[in-house]
């Protein structure tokens, strides 16, 4: 059976619509991260005519041994390893990747994610996207006592592109995603959330402002990285702290948000508080011991929440 002949006009298409230039960018915490770098320079090196480099910056880890370890990203063929002293928050170290980057597509991952697909940076360079592309992530295997675990797991039917392209702006998320330089540039994380969350979501509602299309793909990132459970209900309450601080800008963008505001009779609000006051340690008890339940999850969120919020 001959093989099969790529038609000269189809050959032009597909090289013209693949980048050629790309700064691939990991923001990185207390985190090794040489393996999903080597993967990276792996795919990088096997794309022909493909100008790249790999910057990994430190948001000023505490961890001497995680800092120590990604040392060896130095000697990876275009890599570079950036250790910055003070931790200036997840907004601010994306800016700054953006700033040192040298080529026109920009391609961030999370340090605690993995690559699961051999063809991963080709399925990018190929997207036809000319602004923004998401390519999702996947939630591996976990213990079923993991509180994060269970929560990622529950939410994991709304991950593919078909799902999150119904509600592009906000079924985005930074951990996977590839952005032109000069449009990162003009619209940057608001450098104001230096606490943990939701700068991803402002994001993605600045794009939607300024007409920038998200494009969404099935090319996701392994995550397969969950924390203690008591590591994930302190980072929730402060999750929580941030969506509070800048409820007016995630107005509509936020499930929870939209559900509290929703709720228009004070007396509720206060036996939720009450609730909360109650039995909020109880449930903040059980969130973090072995038996983890995702319906608590949700209740004491949300009576978190409306602790923060007083008597408005």
């Amino acid at each position: 059976m001959p093989a099969a002949v790529c038609h000269p006009q189809i050959f032009f298409v597909l090289l013209h619509t693949m980048k050629q230039e790309l700064s691939i960018l990991i923001p990185t915490y207390n985190d090794v991260c040489t393996e999903l770098v080597g993967k990276l320079c792996a795919q990088a090196k096997a794309i022909d005519r493909l100008d790249y480099e790999i910057i990994v910056a430190d948001d000023g880890s505490t961890d001497s041994d995680c800092t120590e370890a990604n040392q060896a990203i130095e000697s990876m063929p275009g890599c570079i390893y950036i250790k910055r002293g003070v931790n200036v928050g997840r907004a601010a170290i994306r800016n700054y990747l953006a700033r040192q980057a040298a080529y026109r597509w920009l391609l961030f991952i999370d340090s605690d994610m993995s690559i699961v697909d051999p063809a991963f940076l080709a399925n990018y360079l190929n997207s036809t996207s000319e602004e923004v592309v998401y390519g999702g992530y996947r939630v591996g295997g976990g213990d079923m006592h993991n509180l994060r675990y269970l929560y990622e797991k529950a939410a994991e039917g709304g991950h593919t592109a078909e799902k999150r392209q119904q509600k592009p702006y906000k079924d985005f998320h930074t951990s996977n995603f590839m952005i032109r330089r000069d449009l990162m540039l003009a619209h940057p994380f608001d450098e104001r959330f230096r606490r943990y969350g939701y700068e991803d979501v402002l994001f993605g509602k600045t794009l939607r402002q300024h007409g920038i299309r998200i494009e969404h793909i099935d090319n996701p990132v392994g995550f397969d990285s969950f924390e203690e459970n008591l590591a994930f209900v302190e980072k929730t309450e402060e999750g929580l702290h941030t969506l509070y601080e800048f409820s007016n800008e995630l107005r509509g963008y936020n499930y929870l948000l939209t559900f509290v505001n929703g709720i228009h009779l004070g007396f509720v609000k206060a036996a939720i508080r009450l609730w909360h006051r109650l039995f909020g340690p109880i449930e903040r008890h059980r969130l973090a011991g072995r038996h983890p339940n995702l319906t608590i999850f949700k209740i004491y969120k949300l009576g978190y929440y409306l602790s923060l919020t007083k008597k408005n």
